[in-house]
């Protein structure tokens, strides 16, 4: 209905405050736009424009914050996404792997769409390629959207009729539908975060006594892909998602400890909940390695090899 009087401003707001992290669905408005296309080819390539460029400048200004603040801005954007997709980790594994075609698909692949453009910054990408690749992105993600509605155009149009017939009630019936959708995605975070705080933490002085006393720990890094040029803790080995390996190796262990930089420790919970159901006795580091680094313990030097071992 909103797309009858508005509809090029309406396409471009709704789209913009999705790429801006709005918890809110583009994809059914895009859809309708799309069905609407069909019968108006004028407001179809007005409205690809209008998501394109809405979509471009929200993505463009998570670059250039990623590209002065770092991971912090990505820490923040984890930490106040209701989406419990949404993780550091996950998005700078699908860089490692995938490289610019990431920054392509990206809004393709949930939890790493909202991340891509400030870690794409944050990790120096070129200006002008991430310009390109996201341009490319925006428009192949914006034209399977409205196609999607071009080619459901006939239940579109029954749906947005039965909504008209019922005037004025149809208002509360899409909010309502709106606040589920919310209350979904928050209640499914609520659920991932309250079974990863479940985990068992160590404190980083405790870790540091047991280490200085010479009890046998194995370090876990789950910061994301290894880089040699970055700090870690002393022993720390990378995580590698093959778990057999790391459970044959260090079995026998009695201490294992996971950390990350990741909000609340979301990575290094995660994966400890998948060590502990191979029997490993695991526990997060309070706080991950921001916390290590706070608290002036010894790190590992840039270059070091990162060969498992204990402490």
């Amino acid at each position: 209905l909103l797309l009858e009087g508005h509809g090029v401003i309406a396409v471009f707001l709704v789209v913009f405050l999705k790429r801006a992290s709005v918890p809110m669905p583009a994809l059914p408005f895009l859809m309708l736009a799309g069905a609407k296309a069909a019968s108006n080819v004028g407001f179809a390539f007005a409205a690809l424009m209008a998501a394109v460029a809405a979509s471009v400048v929200a993505d463009s200004a998570w670059f250039l914050a990623g590209r002065r603040y770092g991971r912090r801005i990505m820490a923040l954007m984890c930490r106040v996404s209701i989406s419990p997709d949404s993780c550091i980790r996950k998005s700078e594994l699908a860089f490692s792997r995938r490289g610019s075609l990431t920054v392509l698909l990206s809004k393709f692949i949930p939890g790493v769409a909202g991340l891509a453009p400030p870690l794409a910054g944050a990790l120096g990408m070129p200006t002008g390629t991430f310009s390109l690749l996201n341009l490319a992105g925006t428009v192949l993600w914006t034209v399977s959207s409205m196609g999607l509605g071009f080619l459901f155009r006939q239940s579109v149009e029954q749906l947005v009729l039965a909504l008209g017939r019922m005037g004025s009630t149809a208002v509360p019936l899409v909010l309502a539908a709106c606040a589920l959708y919310l209350g979904c995605l928050m209640t499914r975070r609520l659920v991932v975060d309250m079974r990863l705080r479940k985990t068992p933490r160590v404190m980083p002085r405790e870790l540091a006594e047991m280490m200085a006393g010479g009890v046998e720990v194995v370090l876990i890094d789950v910061r994301g892909p290894y880089d040699p040029a970055q700090a870690r803790i002393p022993g720390a080995r990378p995580w590698t998602d093959d778990e057999t390996a790391a459970v044959e190796a260090s079995a026998s262990a009695p201490e294992h400890v996971t950390y990350c930089d990741c909000p609340h420790e979301v990575s290094a919970a995660r994966v400890a909940l998948r060590l502990r159901k191979r029997g490993l006795p695991v526990r997060v580091l309070a706080g991950g390695f921001q916390a290590w680094l706070a608290a002036g313990f010894p790190l590992e030097s840039p270059g070091a090899d990162p060969s498992p071992r204990t402490s």
